[in-house]
């Protein structure tokens, strides 16, 4: 699919780009010739041809406002916001920490709001933009073991459904990509860890989010599930 799109013009901000999911999404736009912009608590301000890298801390209101900022001023105009940034720890409620609730309360839904608001705002005012949040099939399906994580992309579900009110008849275009487990980092510190040989591959998700950026005009897509063979897991 990447060979066949080409996106030279456009610029993409992305959250959560230095692993997983984030990162294979910006492995895929960088063939297609788009501008990209790359947060994460990891990088470091660097500007390569038509990509810049930038630290966020997308629980930090300030960190993301300088993260839009240092975007606009780079390219001008953004086209496409990615949240991909996420946490999770999963444990019984009963048997939690509410520590690890906050932060994926924080990272997870919290950072969306920000990205979105300041992102948003700029869309907006361009008449056009695109907004696509990476929730999870924990955000629409009870399972045990993920309480925090669960609450925390339930929330960033209903987030989305709001923006999609708010937004769609001022030419922003929102939609929530919902995978079941996807094989990728995400996983390295989860003990222990789950088989992830039928997991989706995070290129698959990656081809997903390529084919919604580019996708045909005429029809703004709301929503789309992304199911392991198997099933959840």
């Amino acid at each position: 699919m990447e060979n066949r799109v080409t996106l030279k013009g456009k610029t993409i901000a992305i959250t959560g780009s230095s692993r997983g999911i984030g990162k294979a999404i910006a492995h895929a736009i960088r063939q297609t010739g788009g501008n990209l912009v790359l947060g994460s608590r990891s990088n470091v301000k660097q500007l390569e041809e038509n990509v810049l890298q930038l630290p966020v801390d997308v629980t930090d209101e300030e960190s993301v406002k300088g993260f839009y900022e240092e975007a606009v001023k780079q390219f001008g105009t953004i086209d496409v916001l990615i949240n991909s940034a996420g946490f999770g720890v999963f444990e019984s409620v009963l048997d939690s920490r509410t520590e690890d609730f906050d932060r994926m309360m924080a990272v997870n839904l919290r950072g969306t709001y920000l990205t979105c608001k300041y992102f948003g705002q700029h869309m907006v005012g361009n008449g056009v933009g695109h907004i696509i949040n990476l929730a999870s099939i924990a955000g629409t399906t009870a399972l045990q073991g993920c309480g925090g994580y669960s609450a925390s992309k339930f929330g960033i579900m209903g987030l989305t459904k709001v923006l999609q009110a708010e937004l769609r008849h001022r030419g922003v275009q929102v939609t929530s990509v919902v995978p079941g487990s996807v094989s990728s980092t995400f996983w390295d510190e989860i003990d222990p860890k789950p088989e992830m040989s039928n997991m989706i591959p995070v290129e698959t998700i990656a081809s997903h989010v390529l084919f919604l950026i580019n996708q045909p005009k005429g029809a703004f897509v709301d929503e789309i599930t992304i199911m392991p063979p198997l099933g959840i897991l």
